[in-house]
């Protein structure tokens, strides 16, 4: 009896663990705010934007320096896939100026903001940055 409440235990943390991990791949999730919709956000439920201007740029990084202390770029950590269930669109990365791969989303560099916490959108059409609206 002992041997098979091991084995159970073992078995459960074994899928705990994998659960975990696939979870935690995923660089981005979907919630639903109040007012946006459902939008894209880190891990911790901070909102994710991106900004007209690099999408007028075609994708280029321009948020460097003290843009990019306010706004801070949504890093890739290993392989980002690119589609993450539930979520329609296409992820991928871009390298930034300083070599660093950051997260995009339908071709555009993704970020916070600096200011705000989890499940807060202040900023959504201030100064051309828009929190990212998903389906």
């Amino acid at each position: 009896m002992r041997i098979l409440s091991i084995l159970a235990l073992a078995l459960a943390a074994l899928i705990l663990s994998s659960t975990t991990t696939a979870a935690a791949g995923a660089p981005v999730i979907k919630y639903r705010d109040d007012q946006f919709g459902s939008v894209l956000a880190t891990p911790k439920k901070q909102a994710l934007y991106y900004w007209r201007v690099e999408k007028r740029a075609g994708g280029k990084i321009r948020c460097t320096g003290s843009c990019a202390k306010a706004w801070p770029p949504l890093y890739a950590k290993g392989v980002v896939p690119k589609k993450i269930r539930g979520i329609a669109g296409t992820f991928g990365t871009v390298r930034r100026p300083d070599g660093r791969r950051q997260v995009t989303f339908n071709g555009l560099a993704i970020y916070a903001y600096a200011h705000e916490g989890p499940t807060q959108v202040l900023c959504n059409n201030v100064n051309g940055w828009f929190v990212v609206r998903v389906r």
